[in-house]
């Protein structure tokens, strides 16, 4: 397989999801193409990197959950992977000839200038102008992180870092002209590791002890914002490939519901349930309690903030809140809270203030999550 992605991210989300779609597309598309992974942080490669290095880059999906009312459990090996290097070595993989995708999960702060600062667009400062400097082709990138317009922020942040140096015009123009950034958004619950019994279930079934096998919901969705007359499917087969995919000129309703329902929700619920002693999402869809709390956020306090119909909106809502309950996902609250801050202003803050423009105050279910986060970072002090 040739390396036609280069992958900013070693965590699970992306391995359940872009590397997943990238290993249906070899099977069944004829994509024939292999991901190299870049770990964003760290100048050492962590413990899950070497073991995915030790795998030769191979692992397990395990996508659990109910569909249609029957338990689905599926396992699946993904080969695509080639492995897993530090971000001081990016150059290097500038000049395959190749390499055409660029994908990346850095999280909601991870796409940020920061003058002088190694951050993540300086290292895609630094890896495209290794490659013009090769004379190879453009490249087209997909961000997958949870902030809005990701593509159009990271070519921005991109290009604050290029005017901090030497004027560079063919550069630029190569930025400009010959790269493309899509804007993204990404929807699958991913779990991460299974818990104590599953995984040793699994090592009996695969007779394989794979400590990077990965946890995640059978839903999927993935949306795709392209420019005008760029046909990304025929470089990228993810329909052919069966992928749940929407390409569009305009992501932005798509976006709106899903980061507002779904991550909004999740990101009110977290501390809360965390003072409550919960430590999986699903456990606080079971107390009825809590549940009455967690509905409260959804239907009273986001459902009005989201400019589409009521019936669309109240079938997505019930769709979000079935996959919370999910028992097979064991979505730990504490992999959730990381970045809270970071997500709270991207996911929360725009509801908030439109409830307020709507009602004239604040959404009191909503409130309460802050205030939980807000004692949780107090004593942390």
């Amino acid at each position: 397989m040739n390396t036609k992605i280069l992958q900013f991210g070693e965590g699970n989300f992306l391995r359940c999801f872009i590397d997943w779609m990238v290993q249906k597309m070899n099977d069944t598309a004829g994509f024939d193409g292999a991901v190299q992974i870049i770990q964003p942080i760290g100048e050492e490669l962590s413990g899950p990197s070497k073991i995915l290095n030790a795998r030769g880059g191979r692992y397990h999906t395990c996508l659990r959950g109910i569909i249609n009312g029957k338990t689905v459990e599926e396992i699946e090996e993904i080969s695509c992977v080639k492995g897993v290097d530090v971000s001081a070595n990016v150059e290097r993989y500038a000049t395959i000839p190749s390499l055409r995708f660029v994908v990346s999960n850095t999280t909601e702060a991870g796409i940020q200038y920061v003058k002088g600062a190694d951050t993540f667009p300086a290292k895609v400062l630094r890896l495209l102008k290794a490659r013009q400097a090769a004379g190879l082709p453009g490249l087209v990138f997909i961000p997958c992180e949870l902030i809005e317009h990701n593509g159009d922020n990271l070519k921005k942040c991109v290009l604050q870092h290029l005017a901090d140096e030497p004027d560079n015009p063919p550069l630029r123009q190569f930025i400009e002209e010959s790269c493309t950034f899509c804007s993204t958004l990404v929807d699958r619950i991913v779990a991460g590791r299974p818990d104590p019994e599953s995984a040793a279930r699994y090592v009996e079934r695969l007779g394989d002890k794979d400590d990077v096998l990965v946890c995640g919901e059978p839903f999927h969705f993935f949306v795709v914002e392209t420019p005008a007359l760029f046909d990304l499917e025929r470089e990228l087969p993810l329909q052919k490939a069966g992928v749940n995919v929407v390409y569009t000129p305009d992501m932005q309703p798509y976006r709106t519901r899903k980061v507002r329902f779904l991550n909004a929700t999740h990101t009110t619920l977290v501390y809360r349930g965390l003072e409550k002693g919960f430590t999986e999402v699903a456990q606080c869809i079971e107390d009825p309690e809590f549940n009455a709390f967690v509905r409260k956020v959804v239907f009273e306090e986001i459902f009005p903030t989201v400019a589409l119909p009521d019936e669309e909106k109240k079938a997505y809502a019930e769709s979000v809140l079935e996959r919370f309950a999910n028992p097979f996902a064991h979505h730990q609250l504490k992999s959730i809270a990381l970045n809270t801050i970071a997500k709270w202003k991207t996911r929360c803050l725009p509801v908030v203030c439109d409830y307020y423009k709507l009602f004239g105050k604040l959404p009191e279910a909503m409130m309460e999550g802050y205030e939980a986060i807000a004692r949780h970072y107090d004593n942390a002090k």
